[in-house]
């Protein structure tokens, strides 16, 4: 078997092998367990079923993302709590143990944008994540940005509304509580999964709520997309996660609000940040891909 990445999530773990050409060879999916050992024995399943797939044992270290603030280093994992590993974990070792083969652990953020960058062939990229939270994944020359404690591109944590809601994390009106899932589930509450469907196919129909919701979460894209580029200029900007399943339609509206930003402002319209904007390859798991690299990537 050639090289082997997870994506874990909160809903499902999604498992890819890679050929030499870092084509997707095959691909299993399972519902996602709770807590350190449903996560382990699910990981471990969809392993196997690799396995059988492929009639071979993976090439080199299988490549993990996870949710959650993860210590690369030490293989470590907290804070993810939609798994229900909110205490650290030594998620990496316990797996390696599990699955008799070593494993290198991720963010699953960046893991994705490990993959989008494959997917483009970009070495200067940013991943705006727009699913129930709000996060992103740098690529800056061709290296994986982490950050020195781990929180490079949590994005959707910085303030940007005084009078806005109480955020997850304890501040208020952080960026996250604009453009997330959550909030459109809030602003929009719908039995369509994900309720941002729902709320595109109503602005569609001339809502005028739901023109204002839509809006809304573009606008809180569109200032993420503007403060990445402002902080480090990067040459791409993909929009993944959930809320970009969406596809064109959110791409083209987020182009819309930052032109509409830059109407009055002669510096960010040289910027060119509206033309920056594409969405993740509907046809490529970008956070499995992007964990299955992992082993070649300097660490």
């Amino acid at each position: 078997m050639n090289r082997v990445g997870l994506d874990i999530g909160a809903t499902k773990v999604l498992g890819v092998v890679l050929d030499d050409s870092g084509r997707v060879i095959a691909q299993v999916r399972e519902p996602s367990a709770q807590g350190v050992d449903g996560v382990v024995a699910t990981a471990a399943k969809v392993v196997d079923a690799l396995r059988d797939a492929t009639g071979a044992s993976p090439r080199g270290p299988i490549g993990v993302g996870v949710p959650g603030l993860v210590d690369v280093a030490s293989g470590s994992v907290q804070h993810a709590v939609n798994l229900g590993l909110d205490d650290q974990a030594p998620l990496r070792d316990l797996l390696a143990d599990r699955l008799d083969h070593p494993v290198v652990l991720e963010n699953d953020v960046n893991a994705a944008t490990l993959g989008a960058a494959e997917a483009t062939g970009a070495r200067d990229l940013a991943l705006i994540s727009v699913g129930t939270g709000l996060a992103a994944g740098l690529v800056l020359d061709g290296v994986l940005r982490r950050g020195v404690h781990a929180a490079a591109g949590e994005i959707g944590h910085v303030p940007v509304d005084p009078a806005g809601r109480r955020c997850e994390c304890g501040q208020v009106g952080c960026l996250e509580t604009i453009a997330s899932g959550s909030a459109v589930a809030r602003a929009w509450p719908s039995a369509v999964r994900p309720p941002a469907v729902a709320l595109f196919a109503a602005a569609e129909a001339g809502d005028t709520d739901a023109l204002a919701v839509r809006d809304a979460l573009a606008g809180g894209i569109a200032a993420a997309v503007r403060m990445l580029c402002l902080a480090v200029d990067v040459d791409h900007v993909v929009l993944g996660g959930g809320v970009a399943q969406l596809g064109e339609p959110l791409a083209e509206v987020v182009r819309r609000a930052l032109r509409d930003q830059a109407r009055d402002s002669a510096f960010l319209s040289v910027l060119g940040l509206a033309e920056r904007i594409s969405v993740v390859p509907s046809d490529i798991p970008v956070a499995a891909v992007g964990a299955a690299l992992l082993g070649r990537v300097d660490r």
